[in-house]
């Protein structure tokens, strides 16, 4: 599924966005969680309590702050949520460079054109590199697969050790399945990155910075299969 947001100050413009919307889901069969918001400050309101979007349709005319001015400030934390910009004028295309925008629409916007456009976009999200939107402490913090050592439970709580460590209060088994054949399940309460595994003993895992995991003894013979096989 992705997270789509639609900011605009136009709640008709609003409307005819997001009926193009379904109608590319239902075509594409693709889920879509459509957000919408009446100007720039509203988005970057929920934008501060929860950064999970992956595409964002922008007008460039709206109040205070512009549709070029919200980017700026999105591109500052995230440089892999797709925007795409609608706007009735030519005058603002060049901006669109510097916030890397995958799109400029023109209004009236057609459902050939925003077809064309949501394509693009769906690839790109496809082809991005995998991460765990992790809710911690009041913020949504994305880690990349490839930065996480390892995962430990306690209690109800998991914590995700990448470049640092991050607690939520999810079952372990639920972050399994974001997971990628990289990782492994070690026991009940770990499960490790093979990429930074340097030693396998029949009881033990040893990381490459020398860190030390338990290991079920069941599990040896099926982790060194794995080792082979990522390898």
């Amino acid at each position: 599924m992705y997270r789509v947001a639609i900011c605009d100050d136009n709640q008709a413009d609003i409307d005819y966005l997001r009926g193009f919307l379904e109608k590319w889901a239902r075509d594409s069969q693709t889920a879509l969680r459509i957000e919408s918001f009446p100007s720039a400050e509203a988005f970057l309101f929920q934008y501060e309590q929860d950064k999970s979007f992956d595409l964002l349709l922008l007008d460039i005319e709206m109040g205070k702050m512009s549709g070029v001015e919200l980017a700026e400030r999105i591109r500052k934390e995230d440089r892999l949520v797709q925007i795409i910009f609608i706007t009735g004028y030519m005058d603002y295309i060049a901006q669109g460079y510097d916030v890397e925008a995958l799109h400029y629409l023109l209004k009236p916007v057609t459902q050939d054109k925003l077809r064309s456009v949501l394509d693009r976009a769906a690839e790109r999200l496809e082809g991005r590199e995998k991460e765990l939107c992790l809710a911690a402490s009041g913020e949504v913090v994305r880690v990349p697969l490839r930065e996480i050592r390892y995962l430990e439970v306690w209690k109800n709580y998991v914590t995700v050790y990448g470049q640092d460590a991050c607690t939520v209060k999810k079952p372990l088994s639920e972050l399994e399945r974001e997971l990628d054949g990289r990782f492994f399940r070690t026991g009940r309460s770990q499960i490790v990155n093979l990429h930074f595994v340097r030693k396998i003993t029949r009881t033990q895992v040893i990381l490459k910075d020398g860190r030390q995991l338990p290991l079920s003894r069941r599990l040896y013979e099926d982790m060194n299969r794995a080792m082979i096989h990522y390898f």
